[in-house]
């Protein structure tokens, strides 16, 4: 098929490489020009585990180009997806003006094409943006919506540092419409791909992300609940999760049932806020997503304060993005708790092999600024000397190059934020954010930690 997708973002770059790869014919559309280069010169907008290889391949087979011309890009395809973001505003409500705009620019290039054209939106929506959208590109076009053209929900189920393999291999394929037409077109679209594919009624579709979503965030949250409780009576609750997550007939799903760190990136906090904000709206009382943020937020507090107990002035962080295996700050835990850590005058370091300062970009660029300006003064490519040079270690993304640490780098003061190691043998002072004491060497982990200095305010 000849498909066109609007936004060269995270799920644009990945689904343009991905359905090359299936053999379909894509252009990339961005208003972004420097995206619209690198895909043009076979190069990812992102850095994800194994998008480089396919779009080389996508460029060198000729199956993939980007423009910024919506008009042109339009003419080539048969099948739009919309892709762009759908940011989240202070109150919670979403910003759609970016869908709203592409749904225009879509509407006016339809104007003069005769054949039918399916527009698949991709992107997170609340339900109703379906409809809004249908609106726009009749207005725009001067088609009829269900003869000349159809709009389906698409979402996707994609996660930051594996969304490559989640492409290929997701947990099913929904579209939401009520046009056979293009139910076919889309089942055309994904005929290659081994997931169930399910049709439903088109507001079904809306806000399925948004009750994954909300839920996967509840997961995180009761896990960290669960581990604070284990730690204070010395329980290792990884042990006590990895035996509830045992119960795949109740429990569904072990993926985040781990205790540690708070959630972040860009989709959690949007569209749990989302969804609450869409209750609120419909007087809806929700007492348990209400809970959510504020824990979220106070498991930062409960990292903050491990960290400054310590009073040691020169810490190391070892991880800056919210996930492993991605640069994306948006969000990020541990940026916040970093940020709290300058103020009370802490000498740190940070260590993030997929973070190039000079490479970030767009909102993930603007965030960082906006929490930690002079990042290029504490960010740096050499583990080693981040290592070394501090007296106590945050591990905040796992990473199998952090195994070695304890090994290496012997009688530094270890706070682990995400489980590094089931079990340590460690010379010096290690603890777990949410579980009980799991180092082996016990006359070691019962030294006192000596602080340097007394933190202000603390």
């Amino acid at each position: 098929m000849k498909v066109s997708i609007f936004g060269l973002g995270y799920v644009g770059c990945v689904g343009a490489a991905c359905l090359s790869k299936l053999g379909h014919t894509v252009v990339g559309v961005d208003i972004n020009e420097n995206k619209v280069r690198l895909i043009n010169e076979g190069k990812p907008t992102i850095i994800e585990e194994d998008i480089a290889e396919l779009c080389a391949e996508a460029h060198a087979s000729g199956r993939m180009r980007a423009t910024t011309n919506a008009a042109e890009a339009v003419a080539a395809s048969e099948l739009s997806l919309i892709v762009v973001g759908t940011p989240s505003s202070k109150d919670g409500h979403l910003d759609l003006s970016y869908i709203f705009t592409v749904a225009g620019r879509i509407g006016r290039a339809l104007r003069d094409k005769e054949q039918f054209h399916v527009v698949a939106i991709r992107s997170t929506v609340l339900p109703g943006t379906n409809e809004r959208v249908c609106q726009i590109i009749e207005q725009e076009s001067g088609k009829r919506r269900g003869t000349d053209f159809a709009v389906v929900s698409n979402p996707e189920f994609l996660r930051e540092g594996t969304s490559v393999r989640d492409f290929f291999h997701p947990p099913l394929t929904l579209v939401g419409t009520d046009n056979k037409r293009a139910e076919n077109m889309m089942r055309e679209l994904y005929k290659d791909i081994e997931a169930e594919f399910i049709v439903a009624d088109i507001k079904v579709a809306e806000i399925m992300k948004y009750i994954n979503n909300t839920y996967h965030a509840l997961k995180i949250v009761f896990a960290n609940e669960v581990g604070n409780i284990c730690k204070q009576l010395d329980i290792d609750s990884h042990q006590v999760m990895e035996i509830f997550c045992k119960d795949h007939q109740l429990n569904i799903s072990p993926y985040y049932f781990k205790p540690g760190f708070a959630y972040g990136g860009s989709c959690l906090p949007k569209d749990m806020k989302a969804l609450r904000t869409l209750a609120h709206s419909l007087d809806v009382d929700v007492p348990v997503i209400e809970s959510i943020h504020p824990s979220n937020e106070r498991q930062k507090e409960h990292a903050l304060e491990t960290i400054l107990s310590k009073g040691k002035r020169k810490i190391g962080i070892l991880g800056l993005s919210f996930k492993a295996g991605t640069d994306d700050l948006r969000f990020s835990p541990i940026v916040d708790v970093v940020e709290r850590l300058l103020g009370k005058g802490c000498e740190i370091r940070i260590y993030d092999k997929n973070v190039i300062v000079s490479e970030l970009t767009g909102t993930n660029k603007d965030f960082i600024m906006a929490k930690i300006p002079h990042l290029q003064h504490f960010l740096t490519s050499d583990l080693a000397a981040v290592c070394s040079q501090s007296d106590l270690l945050v591990v905040a993304n796992k990473e199998r190059e952090f195994d070695d640490l304890l090994t290496q780098y012997p009688q530094k003061v270890i706070i682990d934020l995400v489980r590094q190691w089931s079990e340590v043998n460690y010379d010096g002072y290690y603890e777990g954010l949410s579980w009980g004491d799991i180092n082996l060497n016990s006359e070691a982990q019962h030294q006192p930690v000596i602080p340097d200095f007394l933190l202000p305010d603390y």
